[in-house]
């Protein structure tokens, strides 16, 4: 599903124009991203958790060569599905 896919999928299940549901997926992104950059977790209930995840620094090898290299530590975003997402399977 693309953005603009959601975004449809979103007005007509609000009854809103797809201008307010645009506007309303761009505004739980910022706040999403926003919360997950000041060090905080984002739970929906049933659905999943946003937070960051560092990786800290490490020493990696260039398959190529065989030469070492240090990789810099890295914050990124991590989604963990909530009940509802893992029982989407039903076996």
């Amino acid at each position: 599903m693309t953005k603009a896919e959601l975004v449809a999928k979103m007005a007509d299940a609000a009854g809103i124009t797809k201008v307010a549901a645009e506007k309303a997926l761009g505004g739980f992104i910022d706040a999403v991203t926003g919360s997950i950059k000041a060090g905080d977790k984002v739970t929906l209930t049933g659905f999943g958790t946003f937070s960051a995840v560092t990786r800290a620094a490490r020493i990696g090898r260039n398959p190529a060569t065989g030469a070492e290299l240090k990789i810099a530590a890295k914050t990124s975003g991590k989604f963990s599905p909530g009940k509802e997402l893992k029982d989407l399977g039903g076996k």
